[in-house]
């Protein structure tokens, strides 16, 4: 197909909000709204770095959205629009197309999020597909990572290290792993879970907040740098789902809390806060992040992924 012909039967139909001009202009609108700050974030994922070119189409839609949406929910934002851009080998059927298309749709429909517009390439290399999400807060209240205070309680939202384990087991690890976990977690790797509801109400009681993509430590590392505080992640209360204990045995808290991919969100706040969330630790003066299990400290050589 050509470039127009694909986007007029693939993703025209996507662009459900009126400023996106049915993609038939090359430019579209984002109206203000008084009293809200509007808030931008991209990112991008590649076929052999974030999902396998045998994942189902629907799902690499997914991810790569929704990884954009862990973004906004750990900034507080609500989403309302995307812009992508496509990087699509010529190997590329219209079949697979049609099914990516299918997985924006439904999470389109879930997330109440349109597509504004983008651009479609072809590539001689790897699938890329890069995504720009836009959602809207209340005026000044973006939860920073820089607002962490001395004496905050840590929270996380969802379990940990699932999406670790679920790539653990494509690339492998424990053939003969039961049935019923192993699809569990190659899911929660295949499709992120972000906690988007829940995020739209973070910045009532969040402090600072920062998405979990790169592994537990790391990201609670980039909050403790910006906050200028110190943090301690009480091991013995980190979220730790059934099916990753069962993968991992004794080695599960060591190996989830670097994993990443987990699209949760981590926050600090007042201590005795309930909700959709698990206390994991304290904000305590000094710098940088430490694991302890039952009060011993445990040493992680790397805290999470690094990208180069």
């Amino acid at each position: 197909m050509q470039e127009f012909d694909l986007i007029a039967r693939y993703f025209a139909p996507l662009a459900t909000a009126p400023e996106a001009f049915g993609l038939k202009d090359d430019a579209a609108i984002i109206r203000t709204r008084h009293g809200f700050d509007l808030v931008i974030t991209t990112d991008q994922v590649a076929q052999g770095t974030d999902f396998f070119a045998d994942d189902p189409p629907d799902a690499i839609a997914k991810k790569a959205l929704r990884v954009n949406l862990s973004d906004l929910a750990a900034k507080g934002a609500k989403p309302e629009y995307y812009l992508l851009n496509l990087a699509l080998p010529r190997s590329v059927r219209e079949e697979w197309l049609a099914e990516f298309a299918h997985g924006l749709s439904e999470d389109q429909r879930q997330f109440g999020i349109s597509l504004l517009g983008g651009d479609t390439s072809a590539t001689e290399g790897p699938l890329s597909i890069s995504i720009t999400a836009m959602g809207f807060v209340p005026e000044g209240r973006m939860v920073k990572r820089s607002g962490a205070k001395v004496g905050d309680a840590v929270y996380v939202t969802g379990t940990i290290g699932d999406s670790g384990g679920g790539l653990a087991l494509l690339r492998g690890e424990a053939n003969d792993f039961g049935e019923a976990d192993r699809a569990y977690l190659v899911n929660r790797y295949r499709l992120p879970h972000p906690p988007a509801t829940f995020g739209t109400t973070l910045y009532d009681i969040a402090h600072a907040g920062v998405d979990v993509s790169d592994g537990l430590i790391a990201d609670l590392g980039h909050l403790a740098s910006a906050s200028g505080v110190g943090i301690v992640v009480r091991g013995e209360q980190v979220p730790l789902s059934p099916a990753l204990k069962a993968l991992w045995g004794t080695d599960t808290l060591a190996r989830a809390v670097v994993g990443g991919d987990d699209y949760q969100i981590a926050f600090t706040a007042p201590s005795g806060l309930s909700g959709p969330f698990t206390c994991i630790g304290q904000v305590q003066a000094g710098e940088g992040v430490s694991l302890r299990m039952n009060d011993e400290a445990v040493v992680i050589p790397q805290p999470g992924y690094r990208h180069f």
